[in-house]
């Protein structure tokens, strides 16, 4: 808990590669565009190459760097641990920091499996007696046409949700000799892209409607069973080395699944669409309208008042710009597009300025547990050949 007299937080980033990066410069960015109540001071960067975090410290404008996050958690000077790593490490690094009193945001998925996600979810519970706050980063909820699309349907503007539709399509690993990156290897990301995107859209697809994924029946497959060693790699980026590995993750994931409130919904998410670079794609039918996103076209929603004549009927663009609209007030003239990387500046944001107000942010980690019933159950159906799984109810 931070007593009231504070007037900044010391934040710790672990890993900095794409994620470590973007979470970066978000920290640097929100405090100039938002009042956060207290100040971020980017204290720490941890990586494993010394080299090479020493270099990012450097760049971006940490006060020092280190190798070994549990010395970067025991620093009694440090508030904030921002964990940034690959999925393996997000249960080990996030119970120590929030048993040492530290708050946590974690990047999704919340954990590797079920039962770590649970043991994460007790320890935030936990924390959060003492005034210890945690966050799962499921960022795309912090885009401005998707939270006003929370928002439209908060206010009944679509009535009762009949149908939800999304899908996240990306291509990055199409080419069968692009190289065994982590992403591909079970131990380190947990799934493939059922984790690593298809969490994106089943969080997406519940916060924007209010439903609840009760019951689902799935396919995975994995088509390229082996890949190149990788020589070197950043982010999706890799350069192959010598020998092969087998890829031990789907390569795509398709769900059909019921809602606690009676809805339809499906979900597919791959790295094999040819052609789509970061296709996430929702579609919300009501008995009074429809709301439609692509985040290929970010500022935009689409959106179809069924009450209107029908003479004229059909789906009108919102460009999501003005300053009524969630976020897009903190930044340009009505008109001026914002970007990916605004996304996680709104996270950062309204992550500090729960701490400050002493607020539990969200998504919380119970949020990212529900999340990982999900991914379980879609793993367990898939296993059975698509038989109907009921997901777990939550405690």
């Amino acid at each position: 808990m931070l007593a009231a007299e504070r007037t900044s937080v010391n934040v710790a980033v672990i890993g900095h590669s794409f994620m470590g990066k973007i979470h970066t410069q978000a920290w640097r960015t929100a405090p100039r565009f938002f009042d956060l109540g207290v100040e971020p001071q980017l204290s720490v960067v941890c990586g494993r190459d010394m080299k090479a975090t020493e270099s990012f410290a450097a760049e971006h404008g940490f006060g020092r760097a280190e190798s070994d996050w549990r010395a970067v958690i025991d620093d009694p000077e440090i508030d904030i641990i921002d964990i940034c790593a690959p999925g393996h490490l997000h249960a080990t690094i996030a119970i120590a920091a929030l048993n040492a009193g530290k708050h946590v945001l974690c990047e999704k998925p919340l954990a590797n499996s079920l039962d770590e996600a649970t043991q994460m979810a007790a320890a935030a519970a936990a924390a959060r007696v003492s005034g210890v706050r945690s966050m799962v980063g499921y960022s795309y909820r912090r885009t401005p046409a998707l939270a006003y699309a929370h928002q439209l349907i908060d206010e009944g503007r679509i009535g009762t949700i009949r149908h939800i539709r999304a899908e996240y399509l990306q291509d990055w690993i199409v080419d069968e000799d692009f190289p065994l990156v982590w992403r591909l290897e079970r131990d380190k990301a947990g799934s493939g892209a059922l984790g690593d995107i298809g969490a994106h859209i089943i969080d997406l697809a519940q916060y924007i409607s209010g439903h609840r994924i009760a019951g689902l029946s799935a396919l995975t497959e994995t088509f390229v069973k082996s890949r190149p060693l990788p020589g070197s790699s950043s982010g999706l980026h890799a350069t192959g080395g010598d020998g092969r590995g087998d890829v031990t993750v789907d390569d795509s994931a398709i769900v059909i699944a019921r809602t606690d409130q009676g809805a339809l919904a499906t979900f597919e998410a791959t790295r094999f669409a040819a052609g789509r670079k970061n296709a996430m794609r929702i579609e919300i039918n009501g008995s009074r309208g429809s709301l439609a996103f692509d985040f290929e076209q970010l500022n935009e929603l689409w959106f179809h008042d069924h009450t209107a004549p029908a003479a004229e009927a059909g789906f009108r663009r919102i460009l999501v710009t003005e300053p009524e609209h969630p976020y897009a007030g903190a930044w340009w003239p009505a008109g001026h597009g914002l970007g990916y990387d605004h996304t996680f500046v709104h996270e950062i944001a309204d992550f500090v300025r729960d701490i400050a107000a002493g607020r539990d942010p969200k998504p919380s980690f119970d949020d990212g547990l529900q999340v990982q019933r999900i991914l379980d159950a879609v793993e367990r159906s898939a296993a059975s050949n698509a038989g109907w799984v009921t997901v777990q109810a939550e405690q």
